[in-house]
């Protein structure tokens, strides 16, 4: 991901020493692959945070979304849990414009976070369509600077242990599936979340069929 109009601020800035390749940070990290291994450590912990903090009837707003991205990356940058001030693009796909950003959160949550969420037991083809609908909208506006990704990947987690599921994995959306996945986000700007949740239903099957391996 890389900035296509100028940024300001923290988030702008690279750590000194790193060559411009990993942002400024708190820790001090000039390497990519130790901020990587940062940051996963930071996510498993953040995980468990959120399983604490959420109920199973929890409704989730843009402010537990903002928790949820400072409660992961709260230690290692100071803009963690803010919308971020820079304009981005991945792969020439533009995301929302930054001042466009806190408005459309509103929309998402007035939108797809009141209607999915809590997620409610049923159907995996309907926990599917839940869970691609919120995951595409977060997505496309691409709210923080940084981890977007794997903080909608979090927030679908949750949504999934709300409906009685294993924990996700989401192993469907990368490697092979990357290009598909990519696709479905992008069906998704008109509205067609049916992509994703395909992809999302093979995540649940995959899921489901892991859990009764280790019962077995």
């Amino acid at each position: 991901m890389s900035p296509k109009y100028e940024a300001r601020g923290p988030e702008a800035e690279f750590e000194p020493g790193s060559r411009g390749r990993v942002l400024r940070n708190l820790l001090g990290i000039t390497r990519v692959r130790d901020m990587n291994e940062a940051e996963s450590q930071a996510l498993e912990l953040a995980q468990e945070a959120a399983l604490d903090q959420f109920a199973q009837d929890h409704r989730f707003t843009t402010d537990d979304i903002r928790t949820l991205h400072r409660l992961w990356l709260g230690a290692i940058y100071p803009w963690a849990g803010d919308y971020r001030n820079v304009n981005i693009d991945k792969g020439g796909f533009q995301f929302a414009h930054a001042p466009l950003i806190a408005g459309l959160m509103e929309e998402l949550e007035r939108g797809a976070l009141r209607r999915n969420t809590p997620c409610r037991a049923g159907s995996d083809t309907a926990v599917a369509r839940a869970l691609a609908e919120v995951h595409a909208e977060l997505i496309l506006v691409h709210p923080f600077r940084e981890g977007n990704g794997r903080l909608a990947r979090l927030l679908a987690l949750l949504m999934a242990l709300q409906a009685g599921l294993p924990p996700l994995d989401f192993g469907p959306l990368s490697g092979r599936g990357k290009h598909l996945y990519i696709g479905a986000i992008h069906a998704a700007v008109g509205r067609d979340y049916e992509p994703l949740s395909g992809m999302f239903a093979r995540v649940i099957e995959r899921t489901r069929r892991r859990a009764a391996s280790n019962w077995q």
